[in-house]
This record gives structure tokens, sequence and C-alpha cells, in this order.
């Protein structure tokens, strides 16, 4: 790194040395490369998890909120038939007592996307808070 401070005159250079300014921003280039967190960003989706140490389960969980849609677009909650008019009055009602608001859909595979994004718009206005989605893989096994 060097400098000169005149020319063949003695005057001065009106020329930038340029290589100290490249060695900064080389320096703050790498150190932003480092700090950046390289976290992915996704869609948040919550699926229920079996319980590996229960054997049977002898009873249904009753906290847990499953609204079905099957191939003819009718809905059930749990094992209740519903329909997208009073289904929102129906949630409101399941969820006003409870402090966890969490609710899986199960959708048809024929189904299009648009009925389930119904169901979940229909969740969301009821006041549900966190909605999973539930797959076939995951039905299987559930």
């Amino acid at each position: 790194m060097g400098m000169s401070a005149g020319g063949d005159k003695g005057g001065a250079v009106s020329t930038i040395n340029m290589t100290p300014l490249i060695d900064v921003l080389l320096v703050l280039l790498i150190i932003f490369m480092v700090i950046t967190p390289l976290t992915p960003k996704g869609l948040e989706a919550l699926v229920p998890q079996p319980n590996p140490n229960e054997q049977q389960q002898e009873e249904p969980n009753l906290r847990t909120v499953v609204v079905s849609v099957a191939a003819d677009r009718s809905i059930m909650i749990n094992r209740d038939p519903s329909n997208l008019e009073v289904l929102e009055d129906h949630l409101s009602e399941i969820f006003k007592s409870r402090a966890e608001r969490v609710m899986f859909v199960r959708g048809h595979p024929s189904l299009d996307f648009r009925d389930v994004a119904a169901v979940i718009d229909i969740a969301k206005g009821a006041g549900v808070d966190k909605v999973g989605l539930i797959t076939e893989e995951l039905d299987a096994d559930w």
C-alpha cells in the first residue's frame, strides 16, 4: 500500500489509491456474509404426532379437533357432520372455552385446494390460532 505525494512537477496527484478501499469493502462483505443467518424460511405447519409410548388408545382425544372434507365436499368435525354455512358457528362453540386453539384439517386427495382453503379461512374467522394439515401418510399412522 503505497502513497504518492506528488507528480513529476512536484504537484499533487489527482488519482485516488483504490487498494485500501477495496480491502475495506472485502472485509465488510465477509463480515456481512458471516453474520447473516442462513435459516430457511417456509410455511409453518403443525402435524399431530402419535404417542410412541401408548400401545392402544381406548378413547379418542377430545382435545384434538379434526375437520374432514370428503370427496363430495361434505364436512365432519371429528365424527359430527357439518356444512360450510354453520361451520364457523360450530368451531366458535368448540373453541370458546379452550385456551389452546389448534385444529387439524384432513382433505380428500381428489379435492381442489380451494375447498380445503375455504375450511381454513372459516376456521381463522372462528378464532382458531393454528391450523395443521393431515396428509395421507400421516393419516395411515394416526
